[in-house]
């Protein structure tokens, strides 16, 4: 049987694959140049497996262990309070598992399991054979403080507070920016002239002094110091994303969405935000650097983070008050300059792949 020539018989298609997943062309270049930048992208990943290990702060630097077998019982100690006459002790209070004597309760009838760091933030060694601060040792391996606190598990946690708050300083911050931006740009006139001056106003307050001031009334916390601190940083991407939207609000696709009946907000969230926010992630990196920097700032000009908190900035002033001994100002350099670096590194990766110059090239087979 023969096919008629004027219906040929269907021939089968096979699908191909679409290579690279749901990623566009674009989005496999700019990863690709983000790769490309080996400082920037082994920074990333050095950075992101510090920050994660620190989200462990408890598991890894504890005045408590993580699990006790007593009587043939299981007990999570950084879970949950246990009183002493739990394990046999006199007093209903909190164990302390670090006192000889409820340690022989419990090794008696089972046994612990302790972190590799059996200090806490605001743990003292009162075992300590010399006076405070300790130089390092087996026991405190950079140290300690003028109090006897363990710098390690101080740095520890003291770094995982100081990058959550530059990332919610940064993203929040960035929100109130990127909208602020947005409306200028896209309004312009009027709106925009007195936003701007509003905001040479607001720039021009003193930033120190009031945080000074705030500091004698109310005692700083986290969250008062992101408030505060959010009042004055969102600034940072307005005039990028206002640069943007001026540039694009008269593109021919805007007008054609204006035409169609689209409304502002929608013409501004799905047709120019997308533009304008290639030039603000670049600048997030830089923002996030600037961020853990002021907050290390306040916490060594004693306006920060309430006494005893872990911080970065707290162990740089204990090295500038202890001069005799080198290993508290040292370390706190040391890690702050290895932090802030990764950060660097990673925003230089960040704006290569973002830069349309290196954007051109063949899209990477994936």
């Amino acid at each position: 049987m023969t096919d008629h020539p004027l219906h040929p018989a269907p021939t089968a298609t096979v699908a191909r694959p679409r290579r690279g997943g749901r990623l566009s062309p674009m989005t496999r270049r700019r990863l690709a140049n983000f790769r490309a930048n080996r400082r920037g992208y082994y920074a990333f990943w050095i950075f992101l497996v510090l920050f994660v290990v620190s989200l462990f702060a408890e598991v890894i630097a504890n005045d408590r262990p993580l699990l006790i077998w007593f009587d043939g019982e299981p007990y999570l100690p950084i879970f949950e309070v246990y009183e002493e006459t739990v394990f046999g002790g006199e007093f209903p209070t909190e164990a302390d598992y670090r006192d000889p004597f409820v340690a022989d309760l419990i090794n008696e009838r089972g046994w612990m399991i302790w972190p590799p760091i059996p200090y806490s933030y605001s743990t003292i060694n009162y075992d300590l054979p010399v006076p405070a601060p300790a130089p390092p040792s087996a026991d405190n391996w950079l140290g300690t403080d003028d109090q006897g606190r363990d710098v390690v598990a101080r740095l520890i946690y003291g770094f995982r507070i100081s990058v959550l708050f530059g990332l919610t300083l940064t993203l929040a911050s960035s929100v109130l920016g990127i909208a602020a931006g947005a409306v200028q740009g896209y309004f312009g006139g009027l709106t925009d002239l007195m936003f701007q001056r509003f905001i040479e106003i607001w720039q021009g307050l003193p930033t120190l002094f009031l945080l000074i001031i705030m500091a004698s009334v109310v005692e700083p916390n986290f969250w008062w110091l992101l408030g505060l601190l959010l009042l004055f940083s969102w600034m940072q991407l307005v005039g990028v994303v206002r640069a943007e939207f001026l540039r694009a609000r008269n593109f021919d696709y805007v007008r054609a969405a204006r035409a169609l009946g689209a409304s502002d907000v929608v013409i501004m969230a799905k047709h120019v935000l997308p533009n304008a926010m290639v030039a603000t992630l670049t600048f997030l990196p830089f923002i996030l650097n600037g961020s853990i920097t002021t907050l290390t700032a306040l916490d060594f000009l004693g306006f920060g983070l309430p006494p005893g908190s872990p911080s970065l900035g707290e162990l740089l002033a204990q090295g500038k008050a202890n001069l005799q001994a080198p290993w508290l100002g040292l370390t706190a350099f040391f890690v702050l300059a290895i932090m802030l670096s990764l950060l660097i590194f990673v925003g230089e990766a960040v704006r290569d792949a973002f830069d349309p110059r290196k954007t051109t090239g063949a899209v990477p087979r994936g």
